[in-house]
């Protein structure tokens, strides 16, 4: 039986996208296939029974870039893939934070929605368009899902805004990355890389996105209307209103105990009232019912807490004391570790990041593996979360999504200002480990890791910081807040967190709970954000004024060389032979950087690395008659000595041109080992090469410039005297292999 699906299409943005469903995973409860271009993605929606004995919503979200989809098998031995690259699991983000708050209060049935790409058109990205699909599954499943969302990516090309960009144009023409997804009345998820876009341009941007959203959603809801299923009607669970009145009854007391000063003494206090809150509305309860009530107390006082931070915000002060614009203290500890290459101790507040900067060599980029072209990197960040930063214990595993996510968010934010490779061509890895947290720990991460890479030497375009932002509205008045705290974060209406330098924005990440946040609104938030970036950027630069003049003494020396394109096998050698040998004899890493002869050596030992520069620089040479060097004697014969001029480079100095008067034996003046001076007298039409050493001692006239020393020829032997033997025996030079200034 031939299965017809049900399908929808429209061109938005200039390219045509398509929906559709009733093909593919029919027994899924929602399954859509989104197409735009050549490029499609798969979505799969299925939800279990609803479970009493959680107090979260159990959502999944999850999306692969299977190989197949570019027409590549996986690397490795196992030729599978495996644990999610970071690309998937920050798409997977963006799903999540999109779709979960969009789901009712209450709702606890376990969903998963299973997101792939199954071709890519090499121009088309599938992370947004499998964003697309989700939300489309989502909605034709039929799950009480509160509104239809969209999707859509816009760079900022040529001075246009543009969306649904060309790969190839976002990666090398784009001054923008941006994300969004959004419903009707607004956005709900921004995610945004930027080259110090300003803030005007920056809600232009987000403008615009929702403009093609809004097209995206009435394509869904098209499809919804044709295929999909009926809306379940969720009904959440009744509370008991005399508790959670008798809760409440201690709202004087959660706010006074909410300002006590101290994260963890603030923590202590409210523990204190909620233990004297079970104590009192306990007493007397039948023994199979305490279970039950305990947990609904419990519930109903944590929404007593957020209700009293909202209420101190909105009146004006927050539970810390400060003003909705204020700062937090910040302290910085330059070269907190002395010997790693950049470190520094950030603290704001109680959130605290210690950061290092590593500088590594071309062989230590990150190459990136996926559906699109393989790519490396030069500079990556990495952000570590131990439980111990929070005063917990937990299981020990390694990065999850969120560090892998804050960790791309501080990346984004310094990226814009790095250096190009051929201005710094270090490989930088910078690690940030949350010691203290209390709030806004990405971007702690952003100030730590340019105050790092500064003290590195690395020489960055612009210094970078970050700060946290948040929202707590009544409707009518809505209070911006500056450098929150967790807890704001966790009862606000609204965070974002924005990075920039003193010029722009470099990055941008926004989580919205309510629906029409008004431009002007966004505009104010964006300022006081500027500000706020402005004065931290302040108080970072008194401690660290400039990147540092020189790199750190323990990093990598570099010096870096072009030769001729065609001497690069020479340089390399039959199997790597000669490149081998010379990081064995200098003591550091070789890298051929391109095809075009760019070399670059890296070393510990600063001096040795200009030698094997030298040392490189001198098997380029073409050895031209009237030059002189200092070589070293490789093999003895009768005829004659074999020098090294140039490593890899020999050259016959016959037994006549080796001293004045007569030598009856080669080794009467040198032996193999002994460096000796040389001048070239004659290069032939086969490059092969004739030196003399009698031509660079003292008073000497001249060797036999005409070159004629062959090997087997009789000679005429000249007596020496014993004032001869004395003074010209075996001559010992001294051991360099530098070229003589003198020709």
């Amino acid at each position: 039986m031939t299965m017809k699906p049900t399908r929808v299409e429209a061109t938005i943005a200039g390219k045509k996208l398509t929906l559709e469903t009733g093909q593919v995973a029919r027994q899924a409860g929602g399954a859509v296939i989104a197409t735009l271009g050549d490029t499609r993605c798969f979505a799969a929606v299925t939800a279990g029974k609803g479970r009493d004995d959680i107090d979260f919503f159990p959502l999944v979200c999850d999306y692969r870039e299977k190989t197949e989809a570019a027409g590549k098998i996986p690397g490795g031995f196992f030729k599978r893939e495996g644990r999610p690259t970071t690309k998937e699991i920050l798409t997977m983000r963006l799903i999540d934070r999109s779709i979960r708050p969009m789901f009712p209060d209450g709702y606890k049935s376990e969903v998963q929605v299973m997101t792939s790409v199954m071709q890519y058109d090499g121009t088309n990205n599938p992370d947004v368009l499998a964003m697309i699909a989700a939300f489309t599954a989502v909605r034709i499943a039929g799950l009480p899902f509160e509104t239809t969302l969209g999707a859509i990516r816009v760079c900022h090309i040529d001075g246009k805004l543009v969306a649904f960009p060309d790969d190839k144009d976002r990666r090398d023409n784009s001054r923008l990355d941006l994300v969004v997804s959004g419903h009707e009345d607004g956005v709900c998820m921004v995610e945004s890389s930027a080259k110090e876009l300003t803030e005007d341009e920056m809600i232009d941007a987000l403008a615009e996105a929702h403009e093609v959203i809004l097209q995206i959603v009435d394509l869904t809801n098209e499809l919804v209307d044709r295929a999909g299923k009926p809306q379940q009607e969720f009904t959440a669970p009744g509370i008991d209103e005399d508790l959670k009145a008798e809760v409440f009854g201690f709202e004087k007391d959660l706010a006074d105990a909410m300002r006590t000063e101290g994260k963890h003494e603030r923590g202590a206090a409210c523990s204190a009232v909620r233990t004297r809150v079970l104590e009192d509305l306990l007493r007397g309860v039948d023994e199979e019912d305490v279970k039950d009530k305990t947990k609904a107390i419990k519930e109903f006082f944590g929404d007593l807490k957020k209700h009293c931070e909202r209420s101190a915000i909105l009146s004006g002060r927050r539970v810390d004391g400060r003003e909705w614009d204020e700062i937090r203290d910040i302290t910085i500890v330059p070269n907190f570790n002395p010997r790693q290459h950049g470190s520094v101790l950030f603290t704001r507040g109680e959130t605290q990041a210690l950061v290092s900067a590593t500088l590594g060599t071309p062989d230590d980029e990150q190459v990136i593996d996926g559906v699109e072209e393989e790519y490396k990197k030069n500079f990556y960040l990495h952000y570590n979360f131990p439980a111990y930063s929070v005063g917990e214990t937990r299981r020990i595993m390694g990065p999850g999504r969120r560090e892998i996510g804050h960790g791309m968010l501080a990346e984004r934010s310094l990226t814009t200002v790095m250096p190009s490779r051929e201005a710094f061509p270090y490989t930088i890895r910078v690690v940030s480990d949350i010691t203290e947290s209390n709030g806004s720990s990405s971007m702690a991460s952003v100030c730590g890791g340019c105050l790092s890479m500064m003290l590195a030497g690395v020489p960055l375009s612009q210094p970078v910081a970050g700060i946290a932002m948040g929202l707590v509205s009544d409707g009518d008045n809505p209070a911006i807040l500056s450098d929150i705290l967790g807890s704001e974060d966790h009862c606000g209406d609204m965070d974002f967190k924005v990075a920039g330098s003193g010029v722009g924005i470099t990055a941008l990440q926004m989580d919205i709970k309510i629906t029409g946040v008004s431009r002007d609104l966004l505009s104010n938030a964006l300022e006081q954000a500027r500000l706020g970036r402005i004065h931290i950027l302040r108080e970072m630069l008194k401690a660290v004024p400039a990147p540092s003049d020189e790199v750190s003494e323990f990093a990598p020396r570099m010096e870096t060389i072009k030769i001729p394109s065609d001497r690069i096998g020479f340089l390399i050698g039959p199997g790597g032979k000669n490149i081998r040998q010379m990081q064995a004899d200098y003591e550091v890493r070789i890298s051929i950087v391109d095809d075009e002869g760019n070399v670059q050596i890296y070393g510990t030992n600063a001096g040795k690395v200009k030698k094997c520069r030298d040392a490189i620089s001198a098997t380029m040479e073409t050895p031209e008659v009237g030059s002189r060097y200092n070589g070293t004697v490789k093999s003895v014969r009768d005829f004659g000595a074999f020098i090294e001029i140039l490593p890899g480079v020999e050259a016959l100095c016959h037994i006549s041109e080796l001293g004045e008067g007569f030598i009856e034996s080669v080794t009467d003046v040198v032996n193999v080992g002994d460096e000796i001076d040389v001048i070239i007298i004659n290069v032939d039409d086969r490059g092969k090469i004739k030196v003399s050493h009698k031509a660079t001692l003292e008073g000497a006239e001249g060797g036999n410039s005409d070159g004629d020393d062959s090997e087997g020829e009789d000679r005429p032997r000249r007596g020496r005297s014993d004032e001869g033997d004395d003074e010209g025996g075996s001559r010992r030079p001294r051991r360099s292999r530098r070229r003589s200034a003198s020709r």
